[in-house]
């Protein structure tokens, strides 16, 4: 059971490159939610450019936002995964969440990170086929897997879907099934 007097805090890195539908629709969800969604820019500014060109203000940088705690850490996927891969502090952050026991998302190419980290060894996972090489146990045509505090998903294609799935998680199945009526999901 959730407690509705806990608010659950969220981290969402954001590198230039970023896939702009599976970092906003999660995004969006949580906060609809109630969740405290800090988007972080690994750059040294409070800014991040998608895949598609679309530009950001973020709440602050990734160093910035490090130095505090979150309930769950979110690593949107497209290219800028390779930014996130190539980021010790990102690294720092993974291991430090997991250590923790707190959750660890990531979507599309993202899971990369997190089995570059080590924590994808014997456990249930999907990501982007475009990544399958790199992930040999993928479970390709699951939508959404969560093992133990970790959850991945496909793609752009289930980004609402997930972020419903990590409001579940954070806030509760109910609050979850609220928001997914009031979008018409």
């Amino acid at each position: 059971m959730v407690n509705r007097y806990f608010m659950a805090t969220a981290l969402v890195p954001l590198a230039d490159g970023f896939e702009e539908i599976e970092a906003f629709a999660p995004i969006d969800l949580l906060r609809r939610a109630g969740v405290t969604v800090t988007v972080a820019s690994l750059s040294p500014h409070n800014h991040a450019t998608g895949r598609s060109d679309i530009s950001v203000q973020t709440d602050r940088t990734l160093t910035e936002a490090m130095s505090k705690e979150y309930d769950l850490l979110f690593l949107p996927g497209g290219a800028g995964t390779k930014f996130l891969r190539a980021d010790a502090r990102v690294y720092e952050l993974v291991l430090k969440q997991h250590a923790a026991g707190r959750w660890l998302a990531a979507i599309c190419a993202a899971p990369t990170v997190l089995n570059d980290c080590g924590l994808l060894a014997g456990r249930r996972y999907t990501a982007h086929y475009s990544v399958a090489p790199e992930l040999p146990d993928i479970l390709a045509a699951e939508k959404i897997v969560t093992d133990g505090k970790i959850t991945t998903s496909r793609g752009a294609g289930t980004a609402i879907e997930f972020g419903l799935h990590l409001v579940s998680l954070l806030a509760g199945k109910s609050k979850s099934e609220e928001i997914s009526k009031a979008i018409c999901f």
